[in-house]
């Protein structure tokens, strides 16, 4: 007599058969509400229990608050139970995990300041799951929880029955939240849906002791609530009635170009903002504006202000913005990536002197006719730390680079972003100074329209994102035309 297998669950068919398929270390499984992407991310997890791998197969999935992973907790009692293998889920305050008979462990985490990492530091998780990958604002603890993405499993020592254990980060998103710019970088704009990205790292393997390649690879699949046949229409149908266009392009269509829940998405239009890089007429004034930065980036803006004549662009047309609009000609964003809000750690003097040699090179290419002028920056730079010790300002100012005070006063940033918000959508209505930036300033262009507000203060932006060029950008525009503004003291202690 035949033994009838009992079948729990099984993937859909499209984006859950894809992902519970693919064979790449990072997965992103993304696109609209309602695919299943929480069903798929459990199910992998689970896929590899009571195989043989015991204790060595371990995972976490996490989310940003414990309140959070309650859905994810409810699903995964839902499924796992139904095996009837002895599996436990085992509750307390911060420890939420199941564990088999057979030693398998899949732990839920909240995980939302750099200090939660140290919770996890040296342990073993070959599966790694982000519930929601976009709501980490930067991809630090992302970067960092890849340390534990290891295993001590091997097949002579421990069963020469079974492969290696695969290691794995599987993430869930749409696209919307405050991480929404690393995640898009990382995943959506190196490759296709489906297409798998390959890294290349020379290596010293312990096990062979000698230099190998290794390859890790990467992929996102798009995943849509048309594959889901157990979707409720009237979900649907709420989906539809979302009066916001940019978030029910998000969530209903999977729509990464989607500007969401941003301080400046409703003014923000790139088509608008976002100029072709020009020759600035010589009779704008040139400035630049500074954010300090060195674990976390440092940013250099470069601005052109209009004073009513008109530039040529490079293909004969003409560009007339009204005088005192400012344009960003120029950056130099201090990251090794942009979305990692990790900074190159220079010191003040070589990024004066990097400084200088970008204005030089602007002139010599014909980009700007006359030398920048000094602009405001954050105010930091003139704090004395020690006594003895020189300021940032004092070791810029030795190499040629000085700059102006910045508002710092109480309110500022509140001021700050309605001054940007102002001057954005005069660019779209045509009346009043207003700003723009040119395709060039890349770093500028990501990140400042993504920035979300701040939830305890809507009328500032959420610091905890990669707010650096937002910041120069900021100091820039609340200085009006700078030639009454005094410079930092540059005094040097003694």
């Amino acid at each position: 007599m035949e033994t009838e297998t009992k079948v729990v669950w099984e993937p859909l068919d499209g984006s859950q058969t894809l992902a519970m398929a693919c064979r790449c270390n990072e997965i992103l499984n993304c696109g609209t509400r309602g695919p299943g992407k929480t069903d798929m991310q459990l199910m992998r997890f689970r896929s590899r229990v009571g195989i043989g791998y015991g204790p060595f197969w371990r995972g976490i999935i996490s989310d940003r608050e414990y309140k959070s992973l309650d859905d994810l907790i409810s699903k995964s009692k839902r499924w796992f139970n139904a095996f009837d293998d002895g599996a436990r889920f085992i509750s307390s305050k911060d420890n939420y995990r199941w564990v088999w008979p057979t030693g398998e462990e899949l732990l839920f985490r909240a995980m939302k300041k750099l200090t939660d990492y140290d919770k996890i530091h040296g342990q073993e998780f070959p599966f790694i799951g982000w519930n929601e990958l976009t709501k980490w604002p930067t991809s630090e603890l992302y970067d960092m929880a890849m340390s534990c993405n290891r295993s001590s499993f091997t097949p002579e020592k421990d069963n020469p029955d079974l492969p290696d254990i695969p290691l794995e980060v599987v993430s869930t998103c749409n696209p919307w939240g405050a991480g929404r710019t690393w995640v898009k970088r990382k995943f959506i704009d190196c490759a296709e849906y489906g297409q798998i990205i390959t890294k290349e790292t020379e290596v010293f393997n312990p096990r062979t002791q000698q230099k190998e390649i290794v390859k890790r690879s990467q992929v996102a699949i798009f995943g849509s609530y048309k594959e889901n046949k157990y979707l409720d229409p009237v979900y649907i149908a709420s989906l539809e009635n979302i009066k916001d266009e940019n978030l029910k392009a998000a969530w209903l269509k999977g729509d990464w170009n989607a500007v969401c829940g941003s301080a400046i998405d409703d003014v923000w239009n790139k088509a608008i903002h976002v100029k072709r890089r020009f020759v600035v007429p010589k009779s704008w004034r040139i400035d630049r504006s500074f954010d300090w930065g060195s674990t976390a980036p440092f940013s250099v803006g470069w601005w052109a202000e209009a004073d009513g004549t008109e530039a040529k662009m490079l293909d004969g047309t003409s560009f007339c913005p009204q005088k005192g609009s400012l344009i960003q000609i120029k950056e130099w964003y201090g990251s090794k990536e942009i979305g990692t809000n990790k900074g190159l750690a220079l010191s003040s003097p070589v990024i004066a002197e990097g400084i200088v040699a970008r204005e030089i090179e602007m002139m010599e290419n014909g980009w700007i006719k006359v030398q920048p002028l000094p602009g405001p920056a954050d105010n930091a730079i003139g704090n004395t730390i020690e006594v003895d010790v020189e300021t940032i300002a004092v070791k810029m100012a030795k190499k040629g680079v000085r700059w102006l005070i910045s508002d710092k006063t109480n309110g500022s940033r509140k001021r700050g972003l309605q001054v940007m918000r102002d001057r954005l959508e005069a660019a779209i209505t045509g009346e009043g100074s207003a700003l723009y930036f040119m395709d060039n300033c890349i770093a500028s262009i990501s990140t400042i329209p993504e920035l979300p507000r701040d939830v305890d203060e809507p009328d500032d932006v959420d610091t905890a994102c990669e707010d650096h060029c937002y910041d120069m950008a900021r100091y820039r525009t609340t200085k009006g035309n700078n030639r009454d503004a005094k410079f930092i003291d540059i005094k040097q202690v003694s």
